[in-house]
């Protein structure tokens, strides 16, 4: 679920959404105290946007390169239409698949991979082969390798009790 411009969350669900994607592992009791609610009050809300899937998980984030891949690259792919579907699903096989987007443009799909070293790349792509035809950036830097999705510039304005938004 989307919010919209009629959106299921308020001022308080926005704080508290951009306090978990600062830290995911916050007690329920601070988290409270941040958002100015109870314990309860704020377990509660977090339950509901859980269950309404705008909270979608929670995960640890790991640096590819301190677990033996250093080497990032996205990968463009481009595919015959009637190929999508098994091209989708080899993707989901490739454990050095961080991410893959279906696409507008030029190309069909793009594809984040880490991987040990040139090689490995090699291996990666070449796997990739049967189905498409690849184009590979390799990635240098991440000046943002994440962002947090942070609440619209409207529900920003809109302060509660006179607290600064």
């Amino acid at each position: 679920m989307i919010p919209s411009s009629e959106s299921p969350i308020d001022s308080i669900d926005c704080e508290i959404l951009a306090e978990l994607q600062t830290n995911a592992r916050i007690t329920s009791a601070e988290l409270g105290r941040r958002v100015g609610l109870s314990t309860p009050a704020v377990i509660e809300r977090v339950k509901r946007l859980e269950e309404s899937q705008i909270i979608l998980g929670y995960r640890a984030m790991v640096d590819p390169a301190k677990v033996g891949l250093p080497v990032r690259a996205f990968v463009k792919v481009t595919i015959a239409g009637d190929k999508l579907a098994k091209f989708s699903a080899l993707v989901k096989t490739l454990p050095e698949v961080l991410e893959c987007h279906r696409v507008t443009g030029a190309e069909s799909f793009m594809v984040q991979v880490a991987v040990r070293d040139v090689g490995h790349m090699e291996e990666v792509i070449d796997a990739m082969m049967p189905y498409v035809a690849t184009n590979t950036s390799m990635i240098l830097a991440s000046p943002v390798p994440w962002n947090s999705i942070l609440p619209s510039a409207r529900d920003k304005r809109q302060s509660r009790k006179g607290r600064p938004s």
